[in-house]
């Protein structure tokens, strides 16, 4: 029995990946069904936008890259709720403006929040909403980061 566990053990830590470093574990390598489920949860919502954060990630920090797609996108969007993507970017985007020093995951977000049917006037009373709870320059930084995403997203049509 003992040699049992132990070998159940040796072969747990062999399954796992115990002991490999980052360069033996590549973010491609490893698809769960929790990745495939945030991946397409990501295409989704954040469109070509989000792909390019991972793909950024990818040469540094691939496993920030795999976490990205798995908790945020394969666990937390991907909940059946009574929020719908619409309301949950509605909500990102105001956290983000309010943190007011994650200007380029709040450009990523505006176009989330488009992308899945904000407007872009409904973006903007977001940021005015800002300035009463997190400051006029949160909100001036907000509405400064919608103003160039929807001039970038002019110029890619």
């Amino acid at each position: 029995m003992k040699h049992l566990t132990i070998s159940i053990f040796t072969l747990f830590i062999a399954i796992s990946g115990y002991g490999q470093t980052e360069n033996q574990i590549k973010m491609d390598s490893i698809k769960t069904e929790r990745f495939e489920r945030g991946w397409k949860k990501l295409k989704e919502i954040d469109g070509e936008a989000g792909e390019k954060v991972i793909e950024s990630l990818k040469d540094v920090s691939p496993d920030l890259a795999k976490y990205t797609i798995e908790y945020p996108f394969g666990d937390v969007y991907s909940r059946e709720t009574t929020l719908d993507n619409r309301t949950k970017e509605i909500a990102v985007v105001s956290a983000l403006a309010a943190m007011g020093n994650a200007r380029p995951q709040l450009k990523v977000h505006i176009n989330a929040a488009l992308n899945v049917g904000v407007s872009e006037e409904e973006l903007s009373e977001i940021m005015i909403l800002m300035s009463v709870y997190a400051g006029f320059p949160s909100a001036l930084n907000g509405t400064l980061a919608l103003k160039e995403v929807i001039e970038e997203r002019k110029m890619e049509k």
